[in-house]
């Protein structure tokens, strides 16, 4: 009797697992009633290799008068900023989605609006140098809709210690 119901429940667990094993809807190929959707909604332009679907001569440029600024020698806890003048040579608007800085200290502020094939532009750049010093050098990463895609700005400048400067942050005795 134990044996039957052991024999019995293998035998629908076995009939369970058949059922559905090798639909198509299981493996992921498509079938004329199928819900997946089709690979060839997705046009991705770009490939592991590089672009290969889109006519580059077509899109839009991002040509820079100047992708470094040195500012020289300033003081710390000044704050600077420099203006990266840029020229839209494509033939499409020109879209900068966003831009971000590898430090706190820099902020870059892009256009909002498209800029049209052979308009300009300008992406200000805002340092500050509040505890600071030496060599610093600042990248920011620039995301457009270029062939290229994230462009680099840099920034340089020498920071001296400012000589009013307090020591451990230590107050004067009165």
């Amino acid at each position: 009797m134990k044996q039957l119901k052991i024999y019995s429940l293998s035998l629908a667990l076995l009939s369970l697992a058949a059922c559905g094993g090798n639909s198509a809807e299981n493996t992921g190929t498509e079938t004329k009633d199928s819900t997946l959707l089709s690979t060839e909604l997705v046009n991705n332009p770009r490939s592991a290799g590089g672009i290969d679907s889109v006519d580059v001569a077509s899109m839009p440029t991002i040509d820079f008068k100047d992708t470094v600024h040195e500012f020289g020698k300033i003081r710390d806890g000044e704050i600077v900023t420099h203006e990266f003048e840029f020229t839209n040579n494509g033939k499409k608007p020109l879209i900068i989605s966003g831009a971000t800085a590898t430090c706190g200290c820099t902020v870059p502020a892009v256009p909002r609006e498209a800029i049209a094939p052979g308009e300009s532009g300008v992406i200000k750049v805002r340092f500050d140098s509040s505890h600071k010093s030496g060599h610093q050098e600042k990248r920011v990463d620039v995301k457009t809709n270029t062939a290229r895609g994230t462009h680099y700005l840099v920034i340089k400048a020498e920071v001296e210690e400012s000589k009013n400067k307090p020591l451990n942050n230590l107050k004067p005795n009165s």
